[in-house]
């Protein structure tokens, strides 16, 4: 039975969760919109920039950005063809790989990204004044919920804790190697740039 019948997700704890996260992603759409527009961009363009703006070059390339946002490779290249032609990126070609390139901001789109980035900013100011122990069982259940839908192939890329080769766990307590230190709840990255897979 459908969770968008509104009987059934009344009746249900669980339909109303899943119905809460949905609300929730419109939430994020709706403010990534507003900023895209502001730029005449689309929304995906304003999160190619950004995760550009904050990632490793190996992780720039249109294949990996492909996998990053669950689409396909010609719709990414579409949207990076958009960037370079409003020179906000540039395309370094790899030396090895004449096909195969790794891209980069312009001090055009590293400004784009100061004046974007804070989409979520109406989140952050929620969340900041949520209690420490709300604030841990929110995290606690975002994260497991981010590594069972990767485990079900949902979400396709993940460079969590969880499926990093430094992760493990110690006396029943989460443990970084490469850090040499235990893990807290709130120690647990779900994107993290020492990330290597297990």
């Amino acid at each position: 039975m459908s969770l968008f019948n509104l009987e059934n997700q009344n009746a249900n704890l669980d339909n109303k969760i899943v119905a809460g996260l949905e609300r929730l992603s419109q939430v994020f759409r709706i403010l990534l919109w507003n900023k895209a527009k502001e730029h005449s961009l689309s929304p995906i363009q304003i999160q190619l920039l950004i995760f550009i703006q904050h990632h490793s070059a190996d992780k720039t390339t249109i294949s990996y950005l492909a996998q990053e946002f669950n689409f396909t490779k010609p719709t990414i290249s579409d949207a990076i063809k958009v960037l370079e032609q409003k020179k906000l990126i540039k395309k370094f070609t790899d030396s090895n790989d004449t096909r195969s390139y790794t891209i980069q901001l312009t001090a055009s789109g590293k400004k784009i990204v100061t004046e974007t980035e804070n989409f979520a900013n109406p989140l952050t100011i929620i969340i900041a004044k949520t209690s420490e122990a709300d604030k841990m069982v929110l995290w606690q259940n975002i994260s497991n919920l981010i590594i069972q839908l990767n485990k079900l192939e949902v979400i396709s890329v993940q460079r969590t804790c969880f499926n990093c080769k430094h992760y493990t766990t110690k006396n029943k307590t989460h443990f970084c190697n490469l850090l040499n230190q235990k893990l807290e709840t709130q120690d647990i990255r779900i994107d993290c740039g020492e990330f290597e897979n297990a």
